[in-house]
C-alpha cells in the first residue's frame, strides 16, 4: 500500500503566483514615478535608471556565472533592485556612481549572503546608504525642475531650516529631489496597482505613514500643513509602499508587520526631527530590516498543541 503513496516535501499548497510575476508587477508599479521623473528632469535621468538596472542585472549574471550558480536574472529581482536604486538617485549624478551602487547592491548585499531570499537588508537601500556615505556631495546635488538650476536643498531641508514650502508642488512633483521620489501622485498610482494586484498588504505602509504623521505632529509642529509636507517630501511614500514592503526584509506575520510599521514611523521621525539630516527614510528602513528576526520571533503564532497549559500534571 505504501508504494502507491507519493510523498513530497513541503510546501504542499501550490499557487500560480511566482517570484517573477511579483517582481514584474513591482517594476510596472514604478513606471509612473519613472515617467514623471524623466518628464521633470530630462532624458539623462532615464539614462541613470537604465544604468542602475543594467549594472544590477549584469552583476548578478556575471557573479552567478563565475560561481557556477543557476542564472536567476529572469526572476526580475535584479531589475527591481536596479529600478529602486535608480529612482533614488539625483537626476544629474555621474553615471559611474549609480553603476557602482548597482554592483554593491547585487554582489555585496544580495549574492554574498546567498542570493534572493537570503539577504537581511534591502539591497537597493543598502547601496544608496553606501553611496550617501561615500559620495555625499554628488548624492545631495539636486536639480530644480522649474528653473533647471542646481539646488542643494530639497523642500525637506528648507522646512527643517524653518523656510517656506509649497505643498501642492510637493504633491505634484515640481520640486528638487531624486528621480523617483518627487511626485506623490505618481507613487500613489503605482501603490494602488500593487494593492489591487495584491502584491503588497496595506498594513506596513498605512502603519508607517500614520505613525510618522502622529510623531511629526507631536514632536515637530502642531500644524497639519507641516505634517502633510513631511509626508510628501523625502521619499517617505516611495519608501512606505515600494521598499518597506520588500518580502525578504519585512515580517511575514500580520502583527509583526504592524510593529515593523510603527518602528519605521518612529525612527523616521527621530532621524528627521531630531537628527542632523532632513531625510531619514533609507536609514530607518535599513535599521528596521535588522529588527525583523526579533519581530518575527515574538509575533509568530504558537503551533497547535504547543505552548498551552498542561493539565493533569505538574
Amino acid at each position: 500500500m505504501s508504494k502507491l503513496l507519493n510523498v513530497s516535501s513541503s510546501p504542499h499548497v501550490r499557487s500560480s503566483v511566482s517570484t517573477q510575476n511579483l517582481m514584474y508587477d513591482v517594476a510596472i508599479a514604478m513606471l509612473p514615478a519613472t515617467i514623471w521623473g524623466v518628464m521633470q528632469f530630462g532624458f539623462y535621468s532615464l539614462v541613470v535608471v537604465a544604468a542602475t538596472v543594467l549594472s544590477c542585472v549584469l552583476s548578478e549574471y556575471v557573479f552567478e556565472t563565475l560561481m557556477k550558480k543557476p542564472i536567476t536574472i529572469s526572476d526580475g529581482s535584479a531589475l527591481v533592485t536596479g529600478m529602486i536604486l535608480g529612482l533614488n538617485m539625483p537626476p544629474t549624478i555621474p553615471l559611474w556612481i549609480p553603476v557602482l551602487g548597482g554592483m554593491f547592491a547585487i554582489i555585496v548585499v544580495k549574492q554574498l549572503y546567498g542570493g534572493l531570499g537570503q539577504n537581511w537588508m534591502n539591497p537597493a537601500l543598502a547601496a544608496r546608504c553606501f553611496l550617501l556615505i561615500s559620495f555625499a556631495g554628488s548624492m545631495t546635488r539636486f536639480t530644480d525642475p522649474v528653473t533647471d538650476a542646481v539646488a542643494g536643498a530639497t523642500p525637506l531641508a528648507v522646512i527643517k531650516a524653518g523656510g517656506e514650502y509649497d505643498l501642492m508642488s510637493m504633491f505634484i512633483g515640481k520640486i528638487p529631489g531624486t528621480i523617483g521620489e518627487v511626485s506623490v501622485i505618481a507613487l500613489l498610482i503605482g501603490a494602488a496597482y500593487l494593492l489591487v494586484r495584491k502584491v503588497i498588504s496595506i498594513r506596513i505602509p498605512a502603519t508607517y505613514i500614520l505613525t510618522f504623521a502622529v510623531f511629526a505632529f507631536i514632536f515637530g509642529r502642531q500644524d497639519m500643513g507641516y505634517v502633510l509636507a513631511e509626508l510628501c517630501g523625502g521619499g517617505l511614500i516611495f519608501g512606505a509602499f515600494f521598499m518597506a514592503t520588500d518580502y525578504v526584509t519585512s515580517p511575514i506575520t500580520p502583527r509583526g508587520q504592524i510593529i515593523f510599521g510603527v518602528c519605521l514611523g518612529i525612527l523616521t521621525g527621530l532621524f528627521r526631527i531630531f537628527g542632523g539630516s532632513a531625510e531619514g527614510v533609507s536609514y530607518a528602513i535599513i535599521f528596521c530590516n535588522m529588527l525583523v528576526p526579533l519581530i518575527e520571533r515574538v509575533t509568530i503564532p504558537t503551533a497547535f498543541g504547543k505552548g498551552g497549559k498542561k493539565h493533569g500534571g505538574k
